[in-house]
């Protein structure tokens, strides 16, 4: 809508011309919920820095934090996509674990480290990543299955696949130059597996704020009837919407065999969990329609410094547990309330 001009604008009929003039930048910048869980983050930063500053203010640890939320990050940038449409995904921890298996048995079979090798096994998380995600987008747009169901079912579904190929047992034998160059490399100091989730966040933030995809990605989780009506393929954009999902559950799959030189199995039975709380803690509804990208990346962070900080001041892992879940309970009562507030 274009805000009238001074010659046809009547205020008596609607209102001042102050209604129409945008608040300065930097006022928007710091009355926003994104800059409100900034602070909520370095205020964290600073209280485990109080209380161990010996032990948290030091590079290696901030090193840490940094792969420790790498890979948790390509997967929520993931899942910002699918919660703003209003759905969910827990199939991510599973989909991690089977492209991390299809990905390390394909580079062990060709048996050497060299650059193909390792992109071929790039291709390989990808593609199987995606797969996951284009049978969870199928049957939810088409089959109209509601996505908690098909999520769950395929989660376990990939991690029984996983098993199967496996024969339970993880692979090991992962080429060291993956190791070396990704899982523990650096570029001037700064893990190159978080140079990567950034990367990652950059270019999905783009396409999610600047680009006709992201539109309508917002549009499907505010009113896909609406959306429907304009001539979209409301279905086809859910099943792209997945698959993104998918893909990068596949490359975090790549990632994690990079960082830890085998598939670790049974270690990310809580993915689906810190993804969808650091997505919702980022700001995103699980109501669909509403989220940011650098939201997610800040969501992120705050259970991963939790983790750490907790770690640190040798608090019972049983506790951090408890901690991570009363923060993501209470991201959704605060975006319950910013609901209300905005229907009222």
């Amino acid at each position: 809508m274009i805000a009238p001009n001074e010659e046809t604008m009547s205020t008596a009929v609607i209102g001042s011309a102050d209604l129409y003039q945008r608040p300065p930048f930097w006022r928007r910048v710091v009355t926003s919920d994104t800059f409100r869980l900034f602070l909520a983050m370095v205020s964290l930063v600073i209280v485990f820095g109080v209380l161990r500053p010996g032990a948290f203010f030091t590079v290696n640890n901030f090193i840490n934090l940094l792969t420790d939320a790498a890979i948790l990050l390509v997967m929520a940038a993931g899942a910002t996509y699918v919660i703003i449409t209003a759905g969910i995904d827990l199939s991510v921890g599973g989909v991690l674990v089977f492209s991390s298996v299809t990905a390390a048995m394909t580079m062990s079979a060709i048996g050497d480290g060299s650059p193909l090798t390792l992109l071929i096994g790039l291709a390989v998380a990808l593609v199987s990543g995606a797969a996951w995600g284009v049978v969870n987008g199928l049957l939810v747009a088409k089959a109209k299955i509601p996505a908690l169901i098909v999520t769950l079912a395929t989660m376990g579904a990939s991690l029984g696949a996983a098993l199967l190929l496996t024969g339970g047992v993880d692979v090991r034998n992962v080429p060291f130059e993956l190791v070396d160059t990704i899982g523990s490399g650096r570029i001037l100091g700064v893990p190159i597996l978080a140079v990567i989730a950034l990367v990652v966040a950059i270019v999905f933030g783009i396409i999610l704020a600047q680009t006709r995809f992201g539109r309508y990605t917002y549009a499907v989780g505010s009113n896909a009837e609406a959306l429907r009506r304009t001539g979209v393929n409301v279905d086809r954009h859910l099943v792209k919407v997945y698959m993104i999902a998918g893909l990068l559950a596949g490359l975090a799959g790549y990632l994690s065999v990079a960082r830890f030189a085998t598939t670790t199995l049974g270690g990310h039975s809580t993915d689906n969990l810190s993804v969808i709380t650091a997505v919702v803690i980022g700001g995103a509804s699980l109501f669909g329609g509403r989220g940011l990208m650098i939201g997610t990346v800040i969501g992120v962070f705050i259970p991963v410094i939790l983790q750490n900080g907790f770690v640190i001041l040798n608090v019972s892992p049983y506790w951090q547990q408890i901690a991570v879940g009363a923060v993501l309970l209470g991201a959704v009562y605060l975006d319950q309330m910013r609901r209300r507030k905005n229907n009222r």
